[in-house]
């Protein structure tokens, strides 16, 4: 064997032990990077995990918020009407009437939601009103008028500082719930569709259910009168589609009144 080939064997021993000692270094290189990688993909996924934690205390909280948040209007808007003698039920149908035209007059799901958890605010104003003026067994004179048409700007001013959704839709029902398609309402005298939707449907929900409730100052009507009525105040006083889909779908809204009667004492 020559001396060259001598050099040659050599230099490949050498390269074979230098690469082996590479390889060797690679692969505790890697081994270590992949200790590193599981180590932060576990403490990741624990981060992850609590994160997600987080995140439902968050929702359930938000969800309780919210549930509380709707308990609150509702009672609030039971106290409005026990004030004047009524009983929670008849918010409970109003609330009912005015999902149902919501929903067939075409607003979003979530909006006709919104409208029967914010619709029993509508009177919430009463509050402020005395009771001698709020239960009187008769007709108001002219200054009682005028006091008792206060409470939808009082129920307003009451409401509407919030920014919550839905005590900004309340705000909106008790400022608006008074005012009349054709004009001549309270307390802005506003016309048509310049009054909100959430306005046009609880006023008719409202009057049809105090048409058809014992008040202390009248007697409840009886379906052919409150009938005879809407029609007459079909594009007057009321929203005239409004008023087409209450006859449209007569039977719902009956049979909501029905579910909810109030308990004879």
């Amino acid at each position: 064997m020559s001396i060259s080939d001598d050099k040659l064997l050599t230099e490949l021993e050498e390269l074979k032990v230098n690469s082996t000692k590479t390889i060797d270094k690679l692969s505790k290189d890697l081994k270590r990077q992949n200790k590193i990688m599981e180590r932060s993909d576990k403490r990741q996924q624990k981060e992850y995990d609590e994160l997600q934690l987080k995140l439902q205390e968050v929702k359930d909280l938000s969800a309780e918020i919210e549930a509380t948040q709707r308990e609150v209007v509702f009672t609030m808007g039971a106290i409005g009407e026990s004030r004047s003698k009524e009983t929670g039920n008849h918010v409970k149908r109003v609330a009912e009437y005015s999902f149902l035209f919501a929903h067939y007059y075409g607003l979003p799901k979530a909006e006709c939601q919104m409208l029967k958890e914010a619709s029993p605010m509508h009177d919430i104003g009463k509050v402020a009103i005395p009771d001698a003026i709020l239960n009187k067994p008769g007709r108001f004179d002219e200054e009682e008028r005028k006091i008792i048409e206060t409470h939808s700007q009082i129920g307003y001013e009451m409401l509407k500082g919030s920014e919550r959704p839905l005590l900004k839709a309340a705000s909106i029902v008790a400022y608006e719930h008074h005012e009349k398609y054709a004009g001549g309402g309270y307390p802005q005298g506003t016309k048509g569709e310049d009054i909100h939707i959430y306005g046009r449907i609880t006023a008719l929900a409202d009057v049809f259910d105090a048409l058809g409730s014992d008040r202390v100052y009248k007697s409840a009507w009886n379906d052919e009168k409150i009938f005879k009525m809407f029609k007459e105040e079909r594009g007057k006083h009321f929203d005239p589609k409004l008023v087409d889909i209450f006859f449209e779908h007569l039977d719902e809204f009956l049979e909501v009144r029905n579910s909810l009667k109030d308990k004879i004492k």
